[in-house]
Protein backbone atom coordinates (compact mmCIF):
# COMPACT_ATOMS: atom_id res chain seq x y z
CA UNK A 1 0.00 0.00 0.00
CA UNK A 2 1.39 3.39 -1.02
CA UNK A 3 1.25 6.36 1.28
CA UNK A 4 -0.37 9.42 -0.39
CA UNK A 5 2.00 12.32 -0.97
CA UNK A 6 1.46 15.26 1.36
CA UNK A 7 1.45 18.56 -0.50
CA UNK A 8 3.00 21.59 1.28
CA UNK A 9 0.06 23.87 0.40
CA UNK A 10 -3.64 23.67 -0.25
CA UNK A 11 -4.93 25.16 -3.53
CA UNK A 12 -7.88 26.83 -1.80
CA UNK A 13 -5.56 28.69 0.59
CA UNK A 14 -3.53 30.00 -2.37
CA UNK A 15 -6.72 31.11 -4.15
CA UNK A 16 -8.03 32.88 -1.03
CA UNK A 17 -4.71 34.70 -0.55
CA UNK A 18 -4.98 36.29 -3.98
CA UNK A 19 -8.77 36.67 -3.81
CA UNK A 20 -8.28 38.85 -0.75
CA UNK A 21 -5.68 41.00 -2.53
CA UNK A 22 -2.67 39.68 -0.64
CA UNK A 23 0.77 38.84 -2.04
CA UNK A 24 1.57 35.21 -2.83
CA UNK A 25 4.82 33.93 -1.34
CA UNK A 26 7.60 32.51 -3.51
CA UNK A 27 6.90 29.06 -2.08
CA UNK A 28 3.17 29.32 -2.85
CA UNK A 29 3.89 30.34 -6.45
CA UNK A 30 6.48 27.62 -6.99
CA UNK A 31 4.11 25.01 -5.63
CA UNK A 32 0.94 26.05 -7.45
CA UNK A 33 2.62 26.12 -10.89
CA UNK A 34 4.32 22.77 -10.30
CA UNK A 35 1.20 21.19 -8.79
CA UNK A 36 -0.99 22.42 -11.66
CA UNK A 37 1.49 21.00 -14.20
CA UNK A 38 1.39 17.66 -12.32
CA UNK A 39 -2.43 17.67 -12.21
CA UNK A 40 -2.66 18.09 -8.42
CA UNK A 41 -4.30 21.52 -8.71
CA UNK A 42 -7.57 21.08 -10.60
CA UNK A 43 -8.60 23.12 -13.64
CA UNK A 44 -11.40 24.84 -11.73
CA UNK A 45 -8.98 25.81 -8.96
CA UNK A 46 -6.45 27.33 -11.35
CA UNK A 47 -9.37 29.06 -13.12
CA UNK A 48 -10.33 30.69 -9.82
CA UNK A 49 -6.73 31.74 -9.16
CA UNK A 50 -6.42 33.21 -12.66
CA UNK A 51 -9.58 35.25 -12.10
CA UNK A 52 -8.27 36.48 -8.74
CA UNK A 53 -5.05 37.57 -10.50
CA UNK A 54 -7.08 39.32 -13.22
CA UNK A 55 -9.09 41.24 -10.62
CA UNK A 56 -6.37 41.98 -8.04
CA UNK A 57 -3.13 42.02 -10.04
CA UNK A 58 0.34 40.96 -8.95
CA UNK A 59 3.45 42.76 -7.75
CA UNK A 60 6.60 42.84 -9.89
CA UNK A 61 8.18 40.27 -7.56
CA UNK A 62 5.14 37.97 -7.83
CA UNK A 63 5.11 38.12 -11.64
CA UNK A 64 8.85 37.51 -11.77
CA UNK A 65 8.54 34.44 -9.51
CA UNK A 66 5.47 33.17 -11.43
CA UNK A 67 7.45 33.43 -14.67
CA UNK A 68 10.47 31.67 -13.15
CA UNK A 69 8.22 28.85 -11.93
CA UNK A 70 6.83 28.37 -15.43
CA UNK A 71 10.36 28.29 -16.86
CA UNK A 72 11.33 25.70 -14.21
CA UNK A 73 8.49 23.44 -15.40
CA UNK A 74 10.54 22.52 -18.49
CA UNK A 75 13.91 22.72 -20.21
CA UNK A 76 16.06 25.75 -20.95
CA UNK A 77 18.03 26.20 -24.12
CA UNK A 78 21.68 27.24 -24.01
CA UNK A 79 23.33 29.22 -26.80
CA UNK A 80 26.61 29.86 -24.96
CA UNK A 81 28.46 27.57 -27.38
CA UNK A 82 27.76 29.88 -30.32
CA UNK A 83 30.54 32.08 -31.69
CA UNK A 84 28.28 35.14 -31.77
CA UNK A 85 25.79 36.82 -29.42
CA UNK A 86 22.05 36.13 -29.71
CA UNK A 87 19.13 38.53 -30.01
CA UNK A 88 15.46 37.77 -30.50
CA UNK A 89 12.20 39.59 -31.17
CA UNK A 90 8.64 38.89 -30.05
CA UNK A 91 5.52 40.53 -31.45
CA UNK A 92 2.22 40.50 -29.63
CA UNK A 93 0.54 39.91 -32.99
CA UNK A 94 -1.25 41.91 -35.63
CA UNK A 95 -2.55 42.01 -39.19
CA UNK A 96 -0.01 41.81 -41.99
CA UNK A 97 2.72 41.47 -39.36
CA UNK A 98 5.31 39.59 -41.39
CA UNK A 99 8.22 41.47 -39.78
CA UNK A 100 9.96 38.37 -38.41
CA UNK A 101 10.56 37.11 -41.95
CA UNK A 102 12.82 39.95 -43.18
CA UNK A 103 14.07 40.83 -39.68
CA UNK A 104 15.81 37.56 -38.75
CA UNK A 105 18.08 37.40 -41.82
CA UNK A 106 18.70 41.16 -41.68
CA UNK A 107 20.04 41.00 -38.12
CA UNK A 108 22.10 37.90 -38.98
CA UNK A 109 23.96 39.94 -41.62
CA UNK A 110 25.71 41.77 -38.77
CA UNK A 111 26.97 38.63 -37.02
CA UNK A 112 24.26 38.46 -34.36
CA UNK A 113 22.42 35.12 -34.21
CA UNK A 114 18.61 35.16 -34.19
CA UNK A 115 16.92 32.12 -32.55
CA UNK A 116 13.31 32.89 -33.48
CA UNK A 117 10.90 30.36 -31.98
CA UNK A 118 7.56 31.20 -33.56
CA UNK A 119 3.96 30.06 -33.51
CA UNK A 120 0.91 29.55 -35.67
CA UNK A 121 -1.98 31.90 -36.24
CA UNK A 122 -5.24 31.79 -34.33
CA UNK A 123 -8.18 34.03 -35.15
CA UNK A 124 -7.46 37.29 -36.96
CA UNK A 125 -3.69 37.37 -36.30
CA UNK A 126 -1.42 35.45 -38.65
CA UNK A 127 1.21 32.93 -37.61
CA UNK A 128 4.83 33.13 -38.75
CA UNK A 129 5.10 29.36 -39.21
CA UNK A 130 1.95 29.28 -41.36
CA UNK A 131 3.49 31.90 -43.62
CA UNK A 132 6.77 30.08 -44.03
CA UNK A 133 5.05 26.76 -44.66
CA UNK A 134 3.72 28.20 -47.91
CA UNK A 135 7.32 27.84 -49.21
CA UNK A 136 7.69 24.40 -50.87
CA UNK A 137 9.73 22.01 -48.73
CA UNK A 138 10.24 24.31 -45.74
CA UNK A 139 9.92 22.63 -42.34
CA UNK A 140 9.19 24.17 -38.98
CA UNK A 141 10.24 21.31 -36.69
CA UNK A 142 13.95 21.26 -35.84
CA UNK A 143 15.80 19.45 -33.09
CA UNK A 144 17.80 21.54 -30.63
CA UNK A 145 20.99 20.29 -32.31
CA UNK A 146 19.74 21.30 -35.77
CA UNK A 147 18.77 24.71 -34.43
CA UNK A 148 22.22 25.29 -32.90
CA UNK A 149 23.98 24.13 -36.08
CA UNK A 150 21.90 26.49 -38.20
CA UNK A 151 22.51 29.42 -35.86
CA UNK A 152 26.25 28.80 -36.12
CA UNK A 153 26.28 28.24 -39.89
CA UNK A 154 23.64 30.72 -41.11
CA UNK A 155 23.03 32.99 -38.12
CA UNK A 156 19.22 32.87 -38.20
CA UNK A 157 16.54 30.27 -37.63
CA UNK A 158 12.75 30.53 -37.51
CA UNK A 159 11.16 27.35 -36.19
CA UNK A 160 8.54 26.00 -33.83
CA UNK A 161 9.25 25.77 -30.12
CA UNK A 162 9.82 22.30 -28.74
CA UNK A 163 7.31 20.81 -26.31
CA UNK A 164 9.90 20.98 -23.52
CA UNK A 165 9.89 24.79 -23.17
CA UNK A 166 7.63 26.05 -20.34
CA UNK A 167 5.05 23.21 -20.49
CA UNK A 168 3.12 24.88 -17.66
CA UNK A 169 2.39 27.76 -20.04
CA UNK A 170 0.63 25.51 -22.56
CA UNK A 171 -1.84 24.35 -19.91
CA UNK A 172 -2.35 27.84 -18.52
CA UNK A 173 -2.76 29.41 -21.97
CA UNK A 174 -5.54 27.02 -22.94
CA UNK A 175 -7.26 27.56 -19.59
CA UNK A 176 -7.14 31.36 -19.83
CA UNK A 177 -8.72 31.16 -23.28
CA UNK A 178 -11.89 29.49 -21.96
CA UNK A 179 -12.25 31.27 -18.60
CA UNK A 180 -12.28 34.95 -19.56
CA UNK A 181 -8.84 35.64 -18.11
CA UNK A 182 -6.84 36.20 -21.32
CA UNK A 183 -6.64 39.95 -20.59
CA UNK A 184 -4.79 39.63 -17.26
CA UNK A 185 -1.51 41.49 -17.86
CA UNK A 186 0.52 39.46 -15.31
CA UNK A 187 -0.59 36.27 -17.08
CA UNK A 188 0.01 37.63 -20.60
CA UNK A 189 3.47 38.89 -19.65
CA UNK A 190 4.53 35.71 -17.85
CA UNK A 191 3.22 33.55 -20.71
CA UNK A 192 5.29 35.39 -23.32
CA UNK A 193 8.38 35.88 -21.21
CA UNK A 194 8.57 32.37 -19.75
CA UNK A 195 9.03 30.98 -23.25
CA UNK A 196 11.42 33.72 -24.38
CA UNK A 197 13.63 33.46 -21.30
CA UNK A 198 13.62 29.64 -21.45
CA UNK A 199 14.66 29.95 -25.08
CA UNK A 200 17.99 31.27 -23.83
CA UNK A 201 18.49 34.41 -25.90
CA UNK A 202 20.87 37.03 -24.52
CA UNK A 203 18.83 40.02 -25.72
CA UNK A 204 15.16 40.51 -26.55
CA UNK A 205 13.22 43.23 -28.33
CA UNK A 206 9.45 43.26 -27.84
CA UNK A 207 7.09 44.64 -30.49
CA UNK A 208 3.94 45.50 -28.54
CA UNK A 209 1.14 46.30 -30.97
CA UNK A 210 -1.48 48.95 -30.23
CA UNK A 211 -4.74 49.56 -32.11
CA UNK A 212 -7.80 47.89 -33.57
CA UNK A 213 -5.89 44.97 -35.07
CA UNK A 214 -3.89 44.32 -31.89
CA UNK A 215 -4.67 42.47 -28.70
CA UNK A 216 -4.11 45.76 -26.84
CA UNK A 217 -6.44 48.44 -28.20
CA UNK A 218 -5.43 51.12 -25.67
CA UNK A 219 -1.94 52.61 -25.53
CA UNK A 220 -1.86 52.84 -21.73
CA UNK A 221 -2.67 49.12 -21.36
CA UNK A 222 -0.07 48.35 -24.02
CA UNK A 223 2.47 50.46 -22.15
CA UNK A 224 1.70 48.58 -18.91
CA UNK A 225 2.17 45.23 -20.67
CA UNK A 226 5.42 46.40 -22.27
CA UNK A 227 6.80 47.67 -18.96
CA UNK A 228 5.85 44.42 -17.21
CA UNK A 229 7.61 42.31 -19.85
CA UNK A 230 10.70 44.51 -19.92
CA UNK A 231 10.92 44.22 -16.12
CA UNK A 232 10.59 40.42 -16.33
CA UNK A 233 13.37 40.19 -18.90
CA UNK A 234 15.60 42.54 -16.94
CA UNK A 235 15.03 40.59 -13.69
CA UNK A 236 16.01 37.39 -15.54
CA UNK A 237 19.25 38.91 -16.86
CA UNK A 238 18.05 39.30 -20.45
CA UNK A 239 18.72 42.73 -22.00
CA UNK A 240 15.12 43.64 -22.91
CA UNK A 241 13.62 46.60 -24.80
CA UNK A 242 10.05 47.16 -26.01
CA UNK A 243 8.70 49.25 -28.88
CA UNK A 244 5.02 50.18 -28.93
CA UNK A 245 3.95 50.11 -32.59
CA UNK A 246 0.81 51.08 -34.45
CA UNK A 247 -1.65 48.36 -35.47
CA UNK A 248 -4.68 50.50 -36.31
CA UNK A 249 -3.91 49.91 -40.01
CA UNK A 250 -2.60 46.62 -41.48
CA UNK A 251 1.16 46.44 -41.92
CA UNK A 252 2.17 46.53 -45.55
CA UNK A 253 -0.11 45.62 -48.44
CA UNK A 254 -0.69 41.92 -47.75
CA UNK A 255 -2.46 39.87 -45.07
CA UNK A 256 -2.21 36.14 -45.71
CA UNK A 257 0.44 33.45 -45.80
CA UNK A 258 2.06 33.28 -49.26
CA UNK A 259 1.02 36.89 -49.89
CA UNK A 260 3.08 38.02 -46.90
CA UNK A 261 6.09 35.88 -47.87
CA UNK A 262 6.12 37.59 -51.29
CA UNK A 263 6.05 40.99 -49.63
CA UNK A 264 8.84 39.99 -47.23
CA UNK A 265 11.05 38.95 -50.16
CA UNK A 266 10.34 42.35 -51.76
CA UNK A 267 11.59 44.04 -48.57
CA UNK A 268 14.68 41.81 -48.54
CA UNK A 269 15.29 42.78 -52.16
CA UNK A 270 15.37 46.51 -51.38
CA UNK A 271 11.71 47.28 -52.10
CA UNK A 272 8.43 46.67 -50.32
CA UNK A 273 6.04 48.99 -48.45
CA UNK A 274 7.64 51.79 -46.44
CA UNK A 275 5.91 50.88 -43.14
CA UNK A 276 7.21 47.30 -43.28
CA UNK A 277 10.73 48.48 -44.15
CA UNK A 278 10.74 51.16 -41.43
CA UNK A 279 9.57 48.79 -38.68
CA UNK A 280 11.96 46.03 -39.78
CA UNK A 281 14.88 48.47 -39.66
CA UNK A 282 13.81 49.98 -36.31
CA UNK A 283 13.59 46.54 -34.69
CA UNK A 284 16.89 45.41 -36.25
CA UNK A 285 18.67 48.48 -34.86
CA UNK A 286 17.26 47.71 -31.39
CA UNK A 287 18.17 44.00 -31.59
CA UNK A 288 21.74 44.73 -32.61
CA UNK A 289 22.21 47.36 -29.89
CA UNK A 290 20.69 45.04 -27.25
CA UNK A 291 23.15 42.33 -28.29
CA UNK A 292 26.05 44.75 -27.79
CA UNK A 293 26.78 45.21 -31.50
CA UNK A 294 25.21 48.57 -32.45
CA UNK A 295 24.94 49.37 -36.16
CA UNK A 296 23.85 52.74 -37.65
CA UNK A 297 20.39 52.78 -39.19
CA UNK A 298 21.76 53.74 -42.62
CA UNK A 299 23.98 50.66 -42.67
CA UNK A 300 21.08 48.42 -41.64
CA UNK A 301 18.98 49.83 -44.49
CA UNK A 302 21.86 49.28 -46.90
CA UNK A 303 21.85 45.55 -46.10
CA UNK A 304 18.30 45.37 -47.49
CA UNK A 305 19.19 47.09 -50.75
CA UNK A 306 22.56 45.49 -51.50
CA UNK A 307 21.52 41.83 -51.39
CA UNK A 308 23.15 40.80 -48.09
CA UNK A 309 19.86 40.28 -46.23
CA UNK A 310 18.31 38.41 -49.17
CA UNK A 311 21.34 36.11 -49.27
CA UNK A 312 20.85 35.28 -45.58
CA UNK A 313 17.14 34.62 -46.22
CA UNK A 314 17.97 32.19 -49.01
CA UNK A 315 20.48 30.39 -46.79
CA UNK A 316 17.97 30.21 -43.92
CA UNK A 317 15.17 28.82 -46.10
CA UNK A 318 17.45 26.23 -47.74
CA UNK A 319 18.81 25.11 -44.35
CA UNK A 320 15.25 24.15 -43.37
CA UNK A 321 14.53 22.24 -46.57
CA UNK A 322 12.79 25.04 -48.44
CA UNK A 323 13.34 26.27 -51.98
CA UNK A 324 13.63 30.07 -51.95
CA UNK A 325 13.34 30.14 -55.76
CA UNK A 326 10.15 28.07 -55.95
CA UNK A 327 6.91 29.64 -57.11
CA UNK A 328 4.70 30.44 -54.11
CA UNK A 329 1.08 29.29 -54.27
CA UNK A 330 -1.69 31.57 -55.48
CA UNK A 331 -5.32 31.11 -54.47
CA UNK A 332 -7.63 29.75 -57.15
CA UNK A 333 -10.19 32.56 -56.88
CA UNK A 334 -10.06 36.35 -56.42
CA UNK A 335 -12.64 39.09 -55.91
CA UNK A 336 -12.18 42.87 -55.88
CA UNK A 337 -13.42 45.20 -53.14
CA UNK A 338 -14.32 48.60 -54.61
CA UNK A 339 -14.09 52.13 -53.21
CA UNK A 340 -17.49 53.49 -52.28
CA UNK A 341 -16.69 57.17 -52.87
CA UNK A 342 -14.17 59.61 -54.30
CA UNK A 343 -11.61 61.01 -51.88
CA UNK A 344 -8.67 60.15 -49.65
CA UNK A 345 -8.60 57.03 -47.51
CA UNK A 346 -8.33 58.33 -43.95
CA UNK A 347 -8.62 55.03 -42.04
CA UNK A 348 -8.51 51.29 -42.68
CA UNK A 349 -9.52 49.04 -39.79
CA UNK A 350 -6.77 46.45 -39.28
CA UNK A 351 -9.08 44.17 -37.29
CA UNK A 352 -11.64 44.03 -40.11
CA UNK A 353 -8.95 43.18 -42.66
CA UNK A 354 -7.62 40.48 -40.34
CA UNK A 355 -11.09 38.95 -39.92
CA UNK A 356 -11.59 39.01 -43.70
CA UNK A 357 -8.26 37.21 -44.27
CA UNK A 358 -9.20 34.65 -41.61
CA UNK A 359 -12.61 34.02 -43.19
CA UNK A 360 -10.97 33.58 -46.59
CA UNK A 361 -8.94 30.70 -45.17
CA UNK A 362 -5.66 32.37 -44.15
CA UNK A 363 -6.24 31.69 -40.44
CA UNK A 364 -7.85 29.15 -38.15
CA UNK A 365 -10.64 29.18 -35.58
CA UNK A 366 -9.20 26.16 -33.70
CA UNK A 367 -5.59 25.08 -33.30
CA UNK A 368 -6.20 21.88 -35.24
CA UNK A 369 -7.62 23.68 -38.30
CA UNK A 370 -5.63 23.82 -41.53
CA UNK A 371 -4.94 27.04 -43.44
CA UNK A 372 -4.86 27.93 -47.12
CA UNK A 373 -1.42 29.03 -48.29
CA UNK A 374 -2.76 31.40 -50.94
CA UNK A 375 -5.70 32.93 -49.06
CA UNK A 376 -5.75 36.50 -47.78
CA UNK A 377 -6.27 40.16 -48.56
CA UNK A 378 -4.12 42.19 -50.92
CA UNK A 379 -4.38 45.95 -50.41
CA UNK A 380 -4.24 48.19 -53.48
CA UNK A 381 -4.60 51.39 -51.44
CA UNK A 382 -4.00 52.49 -47.86
CA UNK A 383 -4.63 55.58 -45.71
CA UNK A 384 -3.25 58.64 -47.51
CA UNK A 385 -4.06 57.31 -50.99
CA UNK A 386 -6.58 59.08 -53.25
CA UNK A 387 -9.26 56.79 -54.70
CA UNK A 388 -12.26 57.07 -57.01
CA UNK A 389 -15.64 55.43 -56.47
CA UNK A 390 -15.85 52.03 -58.12
CA UNK A 391 -12.12 51.39 -58.43
CA UNK A 392 -10.58 48.35 -56.68
CA UNK A 393 -8.92 49.03 -53.32
CA UNK A 394 -8.49 45.40 -52.20
CA UNK A 395 -8.28 41.96 -53.78
CA UNK A 396 -9.60 38.98 -51.83
CA UNK A 397 -7.89 35.61 -52.41
CA UNK A 398 -9.24 32.13 -51.56
CA UNK A 399 -9.44 28.56 -52.85
CA UNK A 400 -13.07 28.35 -51.69
CA UNK A 401 -15.16 31.10 -53.32
CA UNK A 402 -18.11 30.48 -50.99
CA UNK A 403 -16.00 32.29 -48.39
CA UNK A 404 -16.15 35.63 -50.23
CA UNK A 405 -19.53 36.63 -48.80
CA UNK A 406 -18.53 36.57 -45.14
CA UNK A 407 -15.17 38.18 -45.91
CA UNK A 408 -16.92 41.09 -47.63
CA UNK A 409 -19.26 41.39 -44.62
CA UNK A 410 -16.22 41.75 -42.34
CA UNK A 411 -14.99 44.66 -44.44
CA UNK A 412 -18.23 46.67 -44.29
CA UNK A 413 -17.33 50.07 -42.85
CA UNK A 414 -13.64 49.13 -42.59
CA UNK A 415 -12.46 51.85 -44.98
CA UNK A 416 -13.12 55.54 -44.26
CA UNK A 417 -12.87 57.96 -47.18
CA UNK A 418 -12.60 61.68 -46.51
CA UNK A 419 -10.80 64.78 -47.69
CA UNK A 420 -7.46 64.81 -45.86
CA UNK A 421 -5.15 62.41 -44.05
CA UNK A 422 -2.44 63.17 -41.52
CA UNK A 423 0.15 60.36 -41.45
CA UNK A 424 1.42 59.04 -38.13
CA UNK A 425 4.50 57.05 -37.18
CA UNK A 426 4.78 53.28 -36.93
CA UNK A 427 6.79 53.39 -33.67
CA UNK A 428 4.76 55.09 -30.92
CA UNK A 429 7.01 54.66 -27.87
CA UNK A 430 10.09 52.88 -26.54
CA UNK A 431 10.50 51.28 -23.12
CA UNK A 432 13.81 49.95 -21.83
CA UNK A 433 14.97 48.23 -18.66
CA UNK A 434 17.05 51.15 -17.51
Amino acid sequence: MTTPTTEPFDAVDVIVTKRDGKVLSDAQIDWVIDAYTRGVVAEEQMSALNMAILLNGMTRAEISRWTAAMIASGERMDFSSLSRPTSDKHSTGGVGDKITLPLAPLVAVFDVAVPQLSGRGLGHTGGTLDKLESIPGWRAALSNEEMLDQLEDVGAVICQAGSGLAPADRKLYALRDVTGTVEAIPLIASSIMSKKIAEGTGALVLDVKVGTGAFMKDIERARELARTMVDLGTDAGVNTVALLTDMSTPLGLAAGNALEVRESVEVLSGGGPADVVDLTVALAVEMLAAAGKPVPEAEVRAALSDGRALGKWNDMIRAQGGDPDAELPWAAHTQDVLAEADGVITAMDAYAVGIAAWRLGAGRARREDSVQAGAGVQLLAKPGDTVRAGEPIMVLHTDTPERFGRAVEALEGAVTIGEAFTPGTVVLDRISGF
